[in-house]
């Protein structure tokens, strides 16, 4: 099964995803490969510089993340034109993991971590959606605890995604991150013996 995984900023997705890939799951993260598409030498990260300027870069030639950050949070045209760059890279860079992860074992759980799954359209590329739930008021506590940002900071974050409510609507499988991690686990468990996975 192909799995779309999501959720909010800070809802705990990594956490989830590294109990799946505990039971045997194959793991392909969009994070992961958005960093491996915007390394040196990547045709990414050449636009990237193209389009936002030589301060994005590092002196080594490596993206500055928290300098590229700083352009695009709070804007939403320029963010739009980062993923215009980047999604492509991503998805395709994705699509040929998943792919042979498939032909390896055709019967395996093959996990696609997307923070944004339903803001890119990528919902019916897989066989169901997981969502990993907090409430939006969480989010913001948890983003602020976790990165260091002020609440207005981590309220603009929040806001630049499909709300978490609209999300766990749309979903197939919810995993409720809300509360323990032994809680957590116990959701992640029922949902691997209920799919019957190898």
């Amino acid at each position: 099964m192909k799995l779309g995984l999501t959720g909010g900023i800070a809802c705990g997705k990594s956490t989830v995803s590294a109990m799946l890939v505990q039971r045997g799951a194959k793991l392909v993260d969009a994070d992961q490969v958005a960093r491996e598409v915007a390394l040196p030498g990547e045709p990414a990260l050449a636009e990237i510089a193209s389009e936002f300027g030589q301060a994005v870069l590092n002196e080594d030639g490596t993206l500055n993340r928290g300098a590229l950050g700083s352009v695009v949070f709070g804007d939403k045209e320029r963010l739009g034109r980062l993923e215009s760059i980047l999604h492509p890279a991503i998805r395709r860079r994705m699509r040929e993991t998943i792919e042979r992860y498939a032909e390896e074992d055709p019967k395996g759980l093959i996990v696609a971590d997307i923070p944004l799954l339903y803001e890119t359209g990528q919902a019916s590329v897989y066989d169901a959606v997981l969502v990993v739930y907090i409430n939006r008021e969480q989010q913001i506590e948890r983003l602020m605890a976790r990165s260091g940002v002020t609440r207005e900071q981590a309220e603009q974050r929040v806001a630049l995604q499909l709300d978490i409510e609209e999300k766990k609507r749309r979903a197939d499988f919810v995993i409720d991150n809300s509360g323990s991690l032994e809680d957590t686990e116990r959701q992640v468990e029922r949902f691997w013996r209920e799919q019957r996975l190898p």
